[in-house]
């Protein structure tokens, strides 16, 4: 009898489990069609600004990277509404958010005869995109760790990670179809359309209850976490200068085939964490994340040495996958740092300098790329992970 009692235990725990594996892929999938928008934007924009609005590759930097100021600025508050509010508040909310840039995307592209009402009506898309953004992923993190448990905290890192840069690697080729077999209107219409979908699938799923007792002011928070957020700022550059300059550096090589190069970013990105996403959660997060900067260093070191779209390719796939289990890595032991109630704060404040890095480093490249080459920004974003490294094994001796 007693033996019955147990195997009837394990059913319903072997039950209770993989349904929530089944929340956490529907999680992901909602992830997914959010930051496609991102993908989409990312293969159209640098072209609509150079050449339907032409303006220079330092606006290029500073069109992609004004995103992510807007998201930067609103972590605080989407932690803060997961926290207080619940994190499916935050994903529905960002999923509203990331639809209506598709609106001002439309707009912009209908006023190109007058490039500067155009352009600030794509600044204003980016904002709204950076803030919906910032309230789905730090909804969407603090919502797969409520639904798996803190100890899984790395292996949901990693799964949205995978949802986010497939989105990110398929993104990018799909808006540059779509805009060369259809038309950039489009590619716009799928950004207001995608996150429509994702919202639909987020109201059916399962909510989780924020965490009750005192919080931790935010500047507390950051004096928590700011060791691990640093590095994933650092690693971050060589992501940066990819997705915002790796097309017009292959224009400038006259290499083909560019729109491949986030494909290919994402692919050995997924692959990294579908074959070691538990590593972080079993040996660490700061030993994962040494060696995992050594090969994103190696990988941009090659994309600056390239003489040849192959050897570029190369160069992307090791960055790929390198900076893949950075994030996690980083991410296991920030979330450490602080107790329950603090954690949608804590994510938003470590997902901040990964925002914070890629908002300095469009324009900084972009006016880098302007006086020495595209080569060049490459070189700059290997010496950043360099730097990374150190820092990580300074934390690591201290600790």
């Amino acid at each position: 009898m007693e033996y019955l009692k147990l195997k009837s235990a394990a059913a319903i725990d072997t039950s209770s489990e993989t349904g929530t594996i089944q929340h956490l892929l529907t999680l992901c999938s909602i992830v997914f069609l959010g930051f496609l928008t991102l993908g989409i934007s990312l293969g159209t924009l640098p072209s609509f600004i150079t050449n339907k609005l032409h303006y220079s590759s330092l606006m290029v930097g500073i069109v992609i990277g004004i995103q992510s100021a807007a998201t930067l600025a609103s972590r605080h508050f989407s932690g803060t509404i997961c926290d207080t509010r619940g994190s499916k508040k935050s994903v529905c909310s960002g999923l509203i958010f990331c639809a209506l840039t598709g609106v001002f995307y439309l707009l912009s592209n209908a006023t190109v005869s007058q490039p500067s009402i155009s352009l600030v009506l794509l600044l204003i898309g980016r904002l709204v995109l950076g803030f919906g953004e910032s309230l789905l992923i730090t909804g969407a993190l603090s919502w797969g760790i409520g639904l798996m448990g803190v100890k899984y905290s790395g292996k949901v890192m990693a799964w949205n990670g995978i949802s986010m840069y497939g989105a990110l690697a398929f993104g990018a080729p799909i808006g540059m179809w779509m805009e060369n077999s259809l038309s950039l209107n489009q590619a716009f219409i799928a950004i207001l359309i995608l996150p429509a979908i994702a919202l639909a699938l987020a109201v059916t799923l399962k909510g989780v209850m924020p965490a009750g007792s005192a919080r931790m002011p935010f500047y507390k928070v950051i004096k928590s976490i700011w060791r691990q957020g640093s590095g994933l700022a650092l690693a971050t550059v060589g992501f940066g200068v990819i997705a915002s300059f790796i097309t017009l550096y292959f224009a400038q090589q006259q290499w083909q085939n560019a729109s491949l190069s986030l494909t290919i970013f994402g692919i050995a990105y997924i692959l990294a964490r579908l074959f070691f996403s538990h590593l972080p959660d079993k040996h660490g997060g700061h030993i994962i994340a040494f060696y995992s900067l050594l090969v994103e260093v190696a990988g941009l070191t090659c994309i600056r040495m390239a003489t040849s779209s192959q050897m570029a390719f190369a160069g992307v796939a090791l960055t790929g996958f390198g900076f893949s289990l950075v994030f996690p890595s980083l991410g296991v032991e920030a979330v450490k740092q602080v107790a329950p109630q603090n954690r949608g704060v804590a994510l938003g404040a470590y997902v901040a300098f990964f925002d914070l890095a890629l908002g300095i480093t469009g324009p900084l490249a972009g006016l880098l790329a302007g006086y020495c080459g595209y080569a060049f920004i490459y070189l700059a974003a290997a010496v950043a992970a360099a730097i990374a490294i150190l820092l990580n094994q300074a934390h690591r001796t201290k600790k």
